[in-house]
């Protein structure tokens, strides 16, 4: 096959043409950085290409294979890592100016785990800085969405969401606080999901709030974002946070079957008036073929939902603002870009019993949650508002007004669930308005990943969303 169609396979087909030895990973390799060479200078995915290092290691992996030493579906399959956590002797920077020279002696565990399942590492994607608020000046440029670049592929790990989908990488990790893969993932028409609390390890994050971030896989199919998964999560005793849950076999599991899966479609979060019309219609027929593949579907009711940005919000601001405090207090506080600086700030100002309060009304909307889920195997409802907003054009937050309408309106609160309870979602493609992206939510239990795979797969069967190609690509 013609060499440079290879990054438009999906990660499956990849993996396939890898282990009969169809396709070489040093082709697959070489493909992949041919276009990060076209592209990254328009849309500033990456911050680090690890060019040397990735056709090295596609040597090793060409090598191992042909010797028989074939670990499994993500052997050679490149793919791409949020600078948000340590990669052992590349350049680290979470997205800031204040680790411009921070270069770790040691990987993170998800690196670790990706890179024994035999995948290539491409680079480091950029992101908003620490992965908090929208960043106004990037240091390593702007990221930019591959449907438009005059929009943002959302944050803040923008730079795995543009990566992956202008076939930069075969599949990526981001980080998600409080709605960092899913936004990207709906922006950009990826599969992106945020796992449970506690089902992939910290080890080596570069985080900003202990009780929130989560790693996960960023992917342009469902089944790749599952076998993506499949390498990463699992206990990790260098994290004591991380749950002793088996782990399944996700990609075994996705037959297309929902038989017996009950589905609940959020009232609250589908019919907002934020929500606009395509994307409430574009939930509701993902009901109905989820229905017809043999689910059970009906409208449920969880009204706390609505605060759930309001309850995240102190947790998130105040937790950055403690992991930066040293920095706040010191001449450092100068090297951070506008908008962080505002939100560190902000951050420390929150009293400590506001705090105390939005952690007790997150145990309430927990318990509500999983009173509901009783009745209810998985939640539908849209993962943003509309599509990719504009470029930020100008720093700071404007009025208080404006201030409260970004950071407490009903628009804002759509990825705040997941969060706020420690539950796994997904966002997976589920439409387009005028030539962009729309993103389809699927929420479930804790550590019930699988069934949240096995909806998003068959509801990928029906469609065809996920096969667009952006313009650039």
């Amino acid at each position: 096959m013609d060499l440079k169609n290879l990054p438009f396979l999906t990660v499956a087909q990849l993996s396939e043409k890898i282990a009969s030895r169809e396709v070489s990973p040093v082709d697959v390799v070489e493909a992949y950085l041919d276009r990060i060479e076209t592209l990254n200078p328009v849309l500033n995915s990456y911050i680090t290409v690890c060019a040397d290092e990735a056709r090295a290691d596609a040597e090793d992996a060409e090598r191992q294979i042909a010797r028989g030493l074939y670990r499994g579906p993500l052997h050679g399959i490149p793919f791409a890592s949020k600078d948000q956590w340590w990669t052992k002797g590349v350049l680290t920077t979470a997205g800031s100016n204040i680790l411009r020279d921070f270069v770790p002696d040691e990987d993170a565990t998800v690196q670790t785990r990706l890179k024994e399942a035999g995948a290539i590492l491409l680079g480091t994607t950029n992101l908003t800085e620490y992965a908090m608020a929208y960043t106004y000046h990037y240091p390593y440029g702007t990221p930019t969405n591959p449907w438009d670049q005059t929009r943002m592929p959302g944050g803040s790990s923008a730079g795995s969401g543009s990566a992956t989908a202008a076939f930069m990488c075969a599949t990526s990790l981001g980080e998600d606080t409080g709605g960092s893969i899913r936004g990207p993932a709906a922006y950009c028409g990826l599969a992106g999901l945020r796992p449970s609390q506690g089902r992939v390890s910290r080890y080596g994050l570069l985080g900003s709030c202990w009780s929130m971030d989560t790693i996960g896989p960023m992917s342009r199919t469902v089944r790749d974002c599952a076998m993506t998964m499949q390498a990463i999560a699992g206990h990790d005793p260098k994290d004591p946070y991380t749950w002793q849950t088996p782990v399944p076999n996700y990609a075994s599991l996705l037959d297309g079957d929902v038989s017996g899966i009950r589905v609940g479609i959020l009232r609250e979060k589908v019919f907002s008036d934020h929500v606009i019309p395509e994307l409430r219609d574009a939930v509701l027929q993902a009901g109905d073929i989820l229905k017809e593949r043999g689910a059970s579907v009906q409208e449920v009711s969880l009204p706390g939902v609505l605060n759930g940005r309001a309850i995240s919000s102190p947790i998130t601001y105040l937790e950055g603002a403690t992991v930066h405090h040293a920095r706040i207090r010191g001449p450092e506080l100068h090297q951070y870009d506008h908008n962080m600086r505002i939100t560190l700030l902000l951050g420390s100002l929150i009293p400590a019993q506001t705090y105390y309060k939005a952690q007790r009304l997150r145990e309430m909307m927990r318990n509500d949650f999983l009173e509901l889920m009783t009745n209810v195997d998985l939640l539908l409802f849209p993962t943003a508002a509309d599509v990719a907003p504009p470029l930020t054009d100008k720093p700071g937050l404007g009025t208080k007004e404006e201030f409260m309408s970004e950071m407490f309106s009903p628009r804002r609160t759509l990825t705040s669930l997941s969060n706020v309870v420690g539950a796994p979602a997904m966002s997976v493609p589920c439409g387009f308005k005028d030539g962009l992206p729309l993103g389809l939510q699927i929420l479930g239990r804790p550590m019930e990943e699988d069934l949240v795979f096995r909806a998003g797969h068959a509801y990928q069967q029906d469609t065809t969303h996920h096969t667009h190609h952006p313009p650039i690509a």
